[in-house]
């Protein structure tokens, strides 16, 4: 089906009013959703430390902390059947 001359037209005058704008609307775009994004990994840190806080002060330790005492222990039993197989 053909597409009416006057619809045709009217789309045309549009683009011709607005596509100067166009490039400005698509970057204003990109910045709000690159701000968008920063803001919420800003929120999602804020979070992460304040939880991180949080587990410090009810004694509990994070999951580095763990591996580093899981490794630590591990070493010590190697260095004890070592000294036991002597």
């Amino acid at each position: 089906m053909a597409e009416p001359a006057e619809s045709r037209d009217s789309v045309e005058r549009l683009i011709a009013i607005l596509g100067p704008r166009l490039d400005e609307l698509r970057a204003l775009g990109d910045e709000l959703t690159s701000r968008w994004r920063g803001d919420a990994i800003r929120v999602g840190e804020g979070g992460r430390r304040r939880v991180q806080d949080l587990a410090r002060e009810l004694g509990l330790v994070t999951r580095d902390e763990w591996d580093e005492l899981e490794l630590r222990v591990a070493q010590l039993e190697h260095r004890l059947r070592l000294l036991e197989g002597d």
